[in-house]
């Protein structure tokens, strides 16, 4: 499942509460959150809070390889399901908007499939063996 959270800037604050949301939506275990290189991920703020709080590592995405971060293709579709002919009058319709998203897109979710399936096998109607 996926969690999200509308916050009024990309700001330490933000990022703060949304990894405090991961936190309670798994509340067992080691989490990795992969990220970018964006400067709020690494500020000073989010380095006190995630040494308070050690089973969550943010493991960096290398520069200029956007197409490693596989929440891309999250955005892709909730930008789809949330905002594609849609105009706001506030910033709570967008809240409501990407929250719905959210439920309607975990609702159907499926584990991602990293590069092409693999090509369907053939099967035989007949098999001939030759003897000689």
């Amino acid at each position: 499942t996926e969690v999200t959270s509308c916050a009024p800037s990309r700001n330490s604050d933000g990022w703060i509460q949304l990894l405090t949301l991961i936190a309670q939506a798994n509340p067992r275990g080691p989490i990795r959150v992969v990220t970018d290189n964006l400067s709020t991920h690494t500020s000073g703020k989010v380095r006190r809070w995630l040494a308070h709080h050690r089973r969550i590592q943010q493991v960096f995405i290398p520069k200029k390889a956007c197409w490693l971060n596989m929440a891309e293709g999250w955005w892709r579709l909730l930008r789809r399901a949330a905002f594609a002919g849609q105009t706001f009058v506030d910033t709570d319709e967008i809240t409501r908007a990407v929250d719905l998203a959210t439920a309607q897109l975990n609702a159907r979710a499926r584990p991602w499939v990293w590069g092409r399936p693999a090509a369907p096998t053939r099967t035989l109607r007949r098999q001939f063996v030759y003897c000689l």
